[in-house]
């Protein structure tokens, strides 16, 4: 019996993401993401929120991209799978985490805007081509330039909406 591993999640990145190499030269890059689940108690009528701290790892491509376009504050949407890792301290007590390996870190649109900057395909193939350049994002949530929203042109009754 197979079982899929995929998750979805959105929230604001805790930590500028960090690049490192492995020693064959394979990029990866590394942050953590605040996930806020807000709900009203039934009994008090009191809204209580709980905040979950998530590591997200990205492999390739997606790393470099995720490393230039990712920025503390940044309201991403990442995809992915579970992965769980165990290792041992120095003084020999076990430890585990649970994070996310990322099939792709989007950009959260909902509070501020994003150029894109589609990079060159590179050899590997099936890593898919398109991603972030730079970072231009101006909204609240992610720190970016002080830009304020435009005001969409009156809508006119006769005219067709798309």
């Amino acid at each position: 019996m197979a079982m899929d591993n995929n998750v979805t999640i959105t929230g604001n990145a805790t930590r500028e993401p960090e690049l490192r190499f492995t020693p064959s030269g394979q990029p990866v890059a590394s942050f953590g993401v605040a996930v806020n689940r807000r709900w009203q108690n039934r009994q008090t009528q009191e809204w209580e929120e709980a905040t979950s701290f998530i590591d997200v790892t990205c492999w390739a491509q997606l790393a470099e991209n995720a490393a230039e376009s990712v920025g503390r504050g940044t309201r991403v949407t990442i995809t992915g799978r579970l992965d769980q890792r165990s290792w041992e301290t120095d003084n020999g007590d076990k430890r585990s985490k649970v994070e996310i390996v990322a099939d792709d870190v989007a950009i959260s649109l909902r509070w501020a805007t994003a150029t894109v900057q589609k990079n060159e395909r590179r050899d590997g193939g099936g890593q898919g081509g398109g991603g972030q350049g730079g970072r231009s994002f101006g909204g609240p949530q992610d720190g970016g330039g002080q830009q304020q929203p435009q005001q969409a042109p009156a809508y006119q009754p006769d005219e067709e909406p798309f």
